[in-house]
């Protein structure tokens, strides 16, 4: 009976799918911050999602969090059935950026990486803890704020000065 044996070597410092993230990208952080700053005065809930390992890429919205003046809860069932997911992102609108006891909770239980956000939501407002909730540094990659993204090709619009004339409707007359 032949044994498989992967043909393809992986290099031992080589991030794994799954393992905990050391980046955020600028974009994520950014709409983190957005949503949290528009849901003022009350806090905002996400999930942070890793396409590439190590990185995080994507902020999830999960449908029927609800979130008040202190909590967002999350309705954590509602989630796609996902190996990238990664952790959490909340706002705290006190403008704190340490985890309340209810977070901490949430941090042992559930994700690798959480991030609070604190008003006034701004790039230096926030703070990364892994699942013990003990501040972890996460780098922040990809372009600067201010520059444009690269352009993305869009079909030109053609637009019709006049219209075709719309023939007359008969009459009984005719």
């Amino acid at each position: 009976m032949p044994i498989f044996r992967p043909t393809r070597r992986r290099s031992p410092d080589a991030p794994r799918v799954g393992s905990s993230p050391k980046a955020i990208t600028r974009r994520c952080l950014d709409s983190a911050l957005a949503c949290a700053s528009s849901a003022l005065p009350n806090e905002f809930g996400g999930v942070l999602r890793s396409d590439e390992p190590g990185v995080i890429t994507d902020l999830l919205l999960v449908p029927g969090t609800t979130a008040g003046r202190r909590h967002a809860n999350f309705q954590l069932y509602m989630l796609p059935v996902d190996l990238g997911v990664a952790g959490t992102v909340h706002s705290h609108p006190s403008g704190a950026l340490h985890p309340s006891d209810a977070d901490l909770r949430l941090f042992r239980h559930w994700g690798r990486r959480h991030i609070i956000l604190g008003a006034p939501y701004t790039s230096g407002q926030w703070r990364a803890y892994d699942g013990n909730g003990n501040e972890m540094h996460l780098d922040v990659v990809g372009p600067p704020r201010g520059v444009a993204p690269p352009a993305t090709y869009r079909p030109k619009v053609v637009h019709r000065d006049s219209e075709p004339p719309v023939p007359p409707l008969p009459t009984d007359d005719e």
